[in-house]
């Protein structure tokens, strides 16, 4: 993938030519390793698995699952059937389902088909990135003077085609000489914030603080954080957010403590197509992700789990919605 501001972070996708490489995140910081898929079932189950997460980087690892098959076959069913195994994979998160409706919609005409594919999932990953600096743009001028900031989950170079969403606006105030403190909430049950944000930010030169997800409101109780800043998975039409679990708690805290609520996201994350989160069915993990740790059980056996990867944040608790495009305070529609 194109280099990220990042300066250690490596890029979470790659087209070899042969094969779509993935950083397998579910083994950092501890260790650095890859996964070569060949194949869209490769990909689908890399996703599935969490090897790649992020919704604009699942967008783009997507792309060039697209790309392997175009590779395989030249025909455009053949094609389409591989969109929707890949669709399969992560159905809440849009980026996923936008990357590959639009090499589909673009291919419908066009005779060289791996050739054509691949150019337009490069173009995907590019225009990720153009639309990272921009929002991180935007997103510094609406915050005045120096801002501590909360986040959760990463959304970072590894999560983008570099530089990052909510991270990003974390970056972005880093060069501007504005940024105070940053909170990184833990993120249970995958730690993707003691992982993965930490990690990209200490590789920065700037030192997180890393805090337990139920540590967050005695954090804003303090005074220690000015906003609350996150990504997204998908944006409804009236401007309801679904983001990795626990954003939702983070935003009506903020709203209780006095504090913004700021959503960082592409616009290939808005779902035009949906007036409201209820809309939506909420995917479900396994249950071995709460009830074990590293291989371990950690609760009784049987124990009945809920384990919604995201949760739905209501337009209503939502300061700003930054997009590439600029900043919008909800409903968007």
């Amino acid at each position: 993938m194109s280099q990220s501001i990042s300066k250690g972070c490596p890029s979470p996708v790659a087209w070899t030519g042969r094969t779509v490489r993935l950083l397998d995140q579910r083994w950092l910081p501890g260790r650095e390793c890859y996964v070569d898929c060949d194949s869209v079932d490769a990909v689908a189950d890399a996703i599935q698995s969490m090897v790649v997460r992020g919704a604009p980087a699942i967008g783009v690892t997507a792309a060039y699952g697209l790309a392997l098959a175009a590779r395989d076959s030249d025909d455009l069913e053949a094609l389409a059937q591989a969109g929707r195994r890949l669709k399969s994979a992560r159905p809440t998160a849009v980026n996923l389902g936008w990357a590959v409706d639009r090499i589909l919609l673009r291919c419908r005409d066009l005779q060289q088909l791996a050739d054509d594919v691949l150019v337009e999932a490069r173009a995907i990953e590019s225009e990720d990135l153009r639309a990272n600096h921009a929002m991180a743009r935007h997103a510094a001028e609406c915050l005045q003077g120096t801002v501590n900031v909360y986040t959760h989950c990463n959304t970072g170079s590894l999560a983008t085609a570099g530089f990052g969403t909510a991270l990003g606006v974390v970056r972005q105030l880093h060069a501007e000489g504005r940024l105070g403190q940053v909170f990184v909430g833990e993120t249970r049950p995958w730690l993707q914030g003691a992982r993965l944000t930490a990690w990209e930010l200490a590789m920065d030169g700037i030192e997180p603080t890393l805090v337990v997800d139920s540590a967050a409101a005695s954090v804003m109780r303090s005074g220690a954080v000015d906003v609350v800043i996150t990504g997204a998975d998908r944006v409804t039409a009236d401007g309801d957010v679904l983001n990795k679990i626990g954003t939702y708690s983070l935003a009506v805290l903020a709203r209780h403590h006095g504090l913004r609520m700021m959503v960082v996201a592409p616009t290939s994350t808005v779902d035009l197509d949906t007036t409201s989160a209820s809309e939506i069915e909420i995917e479900q993990r396994p249950a071995e992700e709460v009830a074990a740790w590293n291989g371990q059980r950690v609760a009784p056996q049987g124990i009945t789990v809920y384990n919604p990867v995201f949760d739905a944040t209501p337009y209503a608790l939502v300061d700003w919605i930054v997009t590439e495009q600029g900043v919008f305070r909800p409903p968007a529609a």
